[in-house]
């Protein structure tokens, strides 16, 4: 979002709306009290739920003896969606896909490439674990060459800043114990004094993209391969500046603390060929990793996840080699990437380009029979609507509550909503819808159309033909 744009909407008269949904709604980063009722509607400037969040049921298996909804029904949903004054002039696309079957059952503009917002996270994550798979962890270790400790990032960006704590995903490697049995490892070579260095050599190219307009540093870090919790920093506002050396300064911190004697300032160099490895700490799985970043729709992460998904795949660890990584992997996997322009992973680029179809192809591929651990995981960690993420407080008291899991994506002038929903009959469908182009400050009304003209009416369809 631009500068101005954030100014005008924080500064201007409709301080409530604008500056909840136009800045912290905005982006996914904090997902906005909508709500979801079937019958009419009316806009207000902020409405509030009369409604708690709903625990859903338990997650409804794929019956294929479920009654298949009408597709002239769904049609006419994705109808009323495009011709909702509450989109006014953007462009709509939305495809639904019949999981168990995988035939489409709506197609309005789905193979329309248009700006997919946060939903171009998905292919990112269907990526990430087809390449690397579910159980892949990432390591932050320290190497010893002469009398230079060097801390080489890995890729984890969720790292505690003191010890870590193995139940939990954000935190579960620490910067504290990895100091910690570093200074032992070097006591017992009979080291007690050195010099600190960090390598996050691991990435390459430029920590910003090009593609992001100004204003967006308040909703996303330069992209590093070693950071402290970076989710601390979410609806902050603001995220460090060098969050790599941030980390090296913590480390070096507990390393004193851990009686070694660190000489001079941290120094940025890359690990020695013949450098001996002192400790490790590892991450947790990247299927937890998955659920942290999609739930939360961390821009961040998402965009470390793109350049480990370039390394896994060879390719240079940039902007540039994370989004043709993701893309060629998506093709090696069967999917038509025809129309698709991507700039980055997490979304934040207008230029992004993206048919509904693609999105709910993913969709529906994970949610089936054949998804395997690779789906599994996707489906498991989207938001559930009414109850968690960025759906916590979306579809509250509705059909949608508990039956919606899917992956949001708000801009200033582009919303989109891409994952699953358990028809009133039983019917499991995948489905994607992008609005593209309203104007400026629409975002509240368009996402209030998605979810009352589309996904709560398939929700609460028992409109078999």
């Amino acid at each position: 979002m631009r500068k101005a744009q954030i100014a005008a909407l924080t500064a201007a008269t409709l301080v409530v709306a604008g500056a909840y949904y136009g800045l912290a709604d905005a982006l996914d980063l904090a997902p906005g009290p909508l709500t979801a009722s079937t019958g009419d509607y009316e806009v207000l400037p902020f409405p509030t739920p009369s409604a708690q969040a709903l625990e859903p049921d338990a997650v409804v298996g794929l019956d294929v003896d479920a009654p298949l909804p009408d597709t002239g029904t769904l049609a006419a949903m994705a109808q009323r969606l495009a011709s909702d004054t509450l989109v006014g002039t953007a462009t709509t696309g939305v495809s639904v896909i019949d999981v168990a079957t995988g035939e489409q059952l709506v197609d309005h503009g789905a193979t329309t490439p248009l700006t997919p917002a946060s939903s171009n996270k998905v292919p990112v994550a269907w990526a990430a674990l087809s390449l690397m798979g579910a159980e892949h962890t990432l390591t932050t270790s320290t190497v010893l060459s002469g009398s230079t400790v060097t801390l080489v990032g890995g890729g984890d960006v969720l790292l505690a800043e003191d010890a870590g704590d193995p139940d939990s995903t954000v935190g579960r490697a620490g910067l504290g114990d990895l100091a910690r049995a570093t200074a032992e490892a070097l006591k017992d070579q009979g080291v007690t004094s050195v010099s600190v260095a960090l390598d996050d050599t691991l990435f390459t190219g430029p920590t910003w993209n090009s593609g992001w307009e100004s204003g967006n540093e308040a909703w996303v870090a330069p992209i590093q391969p070693i950071m402290i919790d970076v989710t601390a920093h979410e609806n902050t506002g603001s995220y460090p500046t060098d969050p790599a050396m941030d980390a090296a300064t913590a480390f070096t911190t507990h390393l004193k603390e851990a009686g070694i004697t660190v000489n001079g300032e941290v120094a940025r160099a890359a690990a020695s060929e013949g450098a001996t490895e002192l400790a490790a700490v590892k991450s947790a799985p990247l299927a937890d990793i998955l659920a942290v970043s999609l739930k939360a729709s961390d821009n961040t992460m998402t965009e470390v996840e793109g350049r480990l998904v370039a390394l896994a795949a060879g390719q240079e660890a940039s902007f540039t080699g994370a989004t043709q990584a993701v893309v060629d992997q998506l093709k090696a996997d069967g999917f038509d990437m025809t129309g698709v322009t991507m700039l980055d992973c997490s979304g934040l680029a207008k230029g992004n380009k993206m048919p509904a179809q693609l999105l709910a192809q993913i969709i529906a591929r994970a949610a089936g029979d054949e998804g395997g651990t690779v789906g599994r995981s996707l489906i498991a960690a989207l938001p559930v609507a009414a109850l968690d993420g960025t759906l916590d407080d979306r579809f509250l008291g509705s059909a949608g509550a508990g039956t919606v899991r899917a992956k949001t994506g708000s801009l200033d002038t582009n919303a989109s909503l891409t994952g699953t929903v358990v028809t009133a009959d039983g019917r499991l469908l995948a489905f994607a819808v992008i609005t593209d182009g309203f104007a400026a400050g629409g975002l509240y009304s368009a996402r209030v159309a998605i979810d009352n003209d589309l996904v709560t009416p398939m929700a609460a369809c028992g409109c078999s033909g």
